[in-house]
This record gives C-alpha cells, sequence and structure tokens, in this order.
C-alpha cells in the first residue's frame, strides 16, 4: 500500500511538473533577431502577436549582444496596434520604423517583423502599416502594400553570383618565383604556381602583409618584397589540437586552416565591423551550405561555412582589407573554395583578438 502511494505520489508529481513546464512553454514566445547574415531567435515572456512585436521592439539584453545577436529595428519605434484575421496579421507601426534608408537595415528589420509573427495563431502573412497608411517602395525589392509572406522573403530574387571572367595572362618566370614563396609559406595552396598573377596570388599577397603587419596593397612592393626573403610560415595561435580547425585573428584580419597543429593556408578575410563585431570565442563548424540565401539581407553567400548562429566563412565579392560584414567571415571569389573544401562539420573554430 505504502509502495502504491509513493509511486502514484510520483506520477501525480511528475504530471504536475510537466504541466507546469508546458504551460511555461505556451507563455513564451520566439522572437527574431539577426547572427551575422541570417536571423536567429531568443524567448521572450508572453503569447500574443503584440507581446511578441512588443520584445522584438523594445530589443536585445546586453549578455545577446556579447553573443554576437543585433537588431536592425531603429530604436524608438512604437506599435499602435495589431489584429489578426484569415491567417494575415495587420501590424501598424509608427513611422520610426522606416527612418534610416540603409537597403540592407531596411530588409534586416522587415525580416525580423515578418519572422517573429510567422506561426503566432495561425499567422502566414503580414500587413505592414506606418501611421495608419500602407507604404510601398520603401522596402527595395518587397512589395509591402500586400500582405508579406516569409517565404517570399526566403525565396532568392536574383541567380547565383558567378566568378568574374578574365583574360589568361602569358605565364611570367617572376610571378611563378613569387608564387613558389607563397606556396611554401602557407599562402598558396600547393599547384597554384601558374605564373599568372590572378586575384589568387593578389589574395595571398595581401594575406601575407596581414600577417606581417605590412601596408595592405596586394601589390609587391620593395618592402614586402624584402619580407618574403626571410619571412617564415605563421603558427597556429593555439595548440595541442589533432586534426583540423581554423582561426580567425581580429587584429590582422586574416583566417588560419590549420591540420595537425601546422598552418596548410593563410587568407585574407573581413570580419564583422564595429557596429556589427565578429564576437571571439571558441565554436565549432555545424554545416557547408554551397549556396546559401540571406533572408534578411535577401543576397546570396555562396560556399558557406557557418560555425555559429548565422556567423560563417562565405564568399562575397566584396571583402575589404578591414572589418566590414554583419559579423561573417567574408573572402574572396578566389579563395572561398578552398576554405568550403577543406572545412568539415565539427570542425573548431577560434576566433581570437590578434
Amino acid at each position: 500500500m505504502h509502495r502504491f502511494m509513493a509511486v502514484l505520489l510520483l506520477l501525480v508529481s511528475l504530471a504536475a511538473s510537466t504541466a507546469a513546464g508546458a504551460a511555461r512553454e505556451a507563455n513564451t514566445v520566439q522572437v527574431f533577431f539577426l547572427r551575422g547574415e541570417q536571423l536567429a531567435s531568443v524567448t521572450r515572456p508572453g503569447s500574443t502577436p503584440a507581446d511578441a512585436i512588443r520584445n522584438l521592439l523594445q530589443g536585445l539584453t546586453k549578455p545577446e549582444v556579447r553573443l554576437g545577436f543585433r537588431t536592425y529595428i531603429p530604436t524608438g519605434t512604437a506599435l499602435h496596434s495589431v489584429r489578426v484575421a484569415d491567417g494575415v496579421a495587420t501590424v501598424d507601426l509608427s513611422a520610426g520604423f522606416i527612418a534610416d534608408r540603409e537597403r540592407g537595415s531596411l530588409l534586416a528589420r522587415l525580416s525580423q517583423l515578418i519572422r517573429t509573427l510567422t506561426g503566432l495563431q495561425g499567422i502566414k502573412s503580414v500587413q505592414l502599416l506606418i501611421d495608419g497608411s500602407k507604404v510601398s517602395g520603401v522596402f527595395p525589392g518587397v512589395p509591402t502594400a500586400v500582405p508579406v509572406t516569409y517565404a517570399f522573403l526566403s525565396t532568392p530574387n536574383r541567380p547565383v553570383p558567378q566568378p568574374p571572367g578574365r583574360k589568361r595572362e602569358r605565364p611570367n618566370p617572376k610571378i611563378k618565383t613569387l608564387q613558389l614563396r607563397l606556396i611554401a609559406l602557407s599562402y598558396l595552396p600547393p599547384g597554384a604556381a601558374d605564373g599568372r598573377a590572378g586575384p589568387a596570388t593578389q589574395d595571398a599577397v595581401l594575406a601575407f602583409q596581414k600577417w606581417e603587419r605590412l601596408r595592405r596593397t596586394g601589390t609587391v612592393d620593395a618592402t614586402t618584397q624584402a619580407r618574403l626573403a626571410r619571412a617564415v610560415r605563421p603558427l597556429p595561435l593555439t595548440s595541442g589540437i589533432r586534426g583540423k580547425r581554423a582561426e580567425v585573428l581580429l587584429t590582422r584580419q586574416v583566417a588560419l586552416l590549420v591540420l595537425n597543429n601546422r598552418v596548410v593556408r593563410t587568407i585574407a578575410v573581413s570580419t564583422g565591423k564595429p557596429s556589427t563585431p565578429t564576437p571571439p570565442g571558441n565554436y565549432r563548424v555545424y554545416a557547408k551550405i554551397a549556396r546559401w540565401w540571406s533572408v534578411p539581407f535577401r543576397e546570396w553567400l555562396p560556399w558557406a561555412v557557418p560555425f555559429v548562429g548565422g556567423i560563417a566563412f562565405h564568399e562575397f565579392p566584396v571583402v575589404p582589407t578591414f572589418p566590414a560584414s554583419h559579423g561573417c567571415v567574408r573572402q574572396s571569389v578566389a579563395v572561398a573554395h578552398g576554405t568550403y573544401a577543406f572545412a568539415e562539420v565539427g570542425m573548431p573554430v577560434k576566433v581570437i583578438r590578434a
């Protein structure tokens, strides 16, 4: 009898615990911000579309910012009203929502709003109002005069970018000598010494200059030539890890691809700009995506190797010599596929202030 009562009390306790957990879950909403080039959710208290939007407008906590989360919702944006009917959420926001007309910021904030509402109370699309009126021509490529779905934002509206064509030059023995030296130092992969001064060689020279803390010109001036003669292969900043790993050095703006504690490739990168920095830390590659579509910025990110949230190594047509991304690790067309081929799911990635 005592054993029966004990079991009964245990079952009651478990049922109560499960019910409490379900109640807590029912009283939370997923609110979407950005991490790198993609949307990422956080959990907030609430249960209604209005709760979700208020949490979205309220913004991020300091710990979330330190983890690399970002919001593009302008400070001071107010919610006038929200109503749901037949799967459409009609949201009326103040004019602050369309302040700051920078293209990326506009698209990102709209995607945050639509993704946060999608699925709540059967919502399939969002009709945006600003101070009671529909708006059009504000969000590039997105017709907001009619309800917008998340599926629309998730569907690419442009073809995958193709590498630019270039005229093949005649091989030059001096260029080949330079390339052989860059291969020996890990800035070019084996077999790349074709004697032609193409983008890969320029990227390798730039990576060398960044590592050696020289002027970042991408051309072999007298100072670079002299340093090449006495340089040694870069060494990883961490040690003791067998197998493959990558190190991203934020100050130098280079990434090291490391195999069994030996650098096999040093590449020039551009990490997150001051307003959207790449967060230092220890991460692991969780996917390899040959053609990754950025929903919030509506652009292609070829040869993506994401390692935390929406932050990834990826190809980009513009890779400045300084931090300029939304948090990702940009690479040029000449090197991005090489990083993709080297990477493995589960591979450690360490982002370092160095």
